[in-house]
């Protein structure tokens, strides 16, 4: 199974150096190595590890917390159909019906050609739009049967460049130039930071004990 590639091992480094403390990149390499595989392997979070100084265990432990954390392949859509009690009122189990239905899969299951991965989900925190369901964490609001429909045969023919492959969390990558971050020092120095030092507002402020 695929480590980092070289790209994104250079990237890994410039995300790390952001950190007082390395350990702290974990979740943002995770992510990096899901962006890049479509799920988290086994061997992108040794890698991960080995970045960080951190034991394969202490990663896993991390990704296994966090459901967005796929450690499987999902294929290239991951559909959260909303059941909690705003969506369940509004036909959110009719909708997951309809979703299984329409995908020839059930809610937890990918489709035969690998493309949709559909899920049930707890409450995606949009209940005024409720029914609403999610791909590749982009919201849709309000969603009728035959919207599902058209949403499928969108992404289906390529139609839907706003969506990216699963992993892929933003369309733009942050970078943040050497001289622009904010050289936090580490927490067990008891030193205020730059940015915090050199405002004059805040010189008094003390570094926490």
């Amino acid at each position: 199974m695929p480590r980092f590639t070289p790209e994104n091992e250079e990237l890994a480094q410039e995300i790390i150096s952001r950190y007082p403390v390395a350990k702290s990149a974990t979740i943002p390499l995770c992510h990096l190595a899901q962006e890049q595989d479509g799920y988290l392997t086994e061997d992108a979070m040794e890698h991960v590890a080995e970045l960080l100084s951190l034991k394969p265990a202490e990663v896993l432990s991390t990704a296994s917390f966090y459901e967005m954390f796929k450690r499987q392949p999902v294929g290239q859509y991951v559909i959260n159909v909303c059941t909690s009690i705003s969506c369940f009122l509004s036909g959110g189990d009719e909708l997951l019906e309809h979703a299984e239905e329409r995908l020839g899969t059930r809610a937890g299951g990918r489709t035969d050609d690998g493309l949709f991965f559909l899920e049930g989900y707890e409450c995606i925190a949009a209940c005024t739009e409720a029914p609403c369901l999610q791909v590749n964490y982009r919201y849709f609001h309000k969603i009728t049967h035959a919207e599902f429909d058209q949403l499928i045969d969108d992404l289906r023919a390529g139609r839907r460049d706003d969506i990216p492959p699963h992993g892929t969390l933003a369309l733009i990558r942050q970078h943040i130039e050497a001289d622009k971050a904010a050289g936090l020092a580490p927490p067990d120095r008891g030193e205020q930071p730059v940015w915090l030092r050199d405002t004059p507002a805040l010189q008094d402020a003390k570094p926490a004990k």
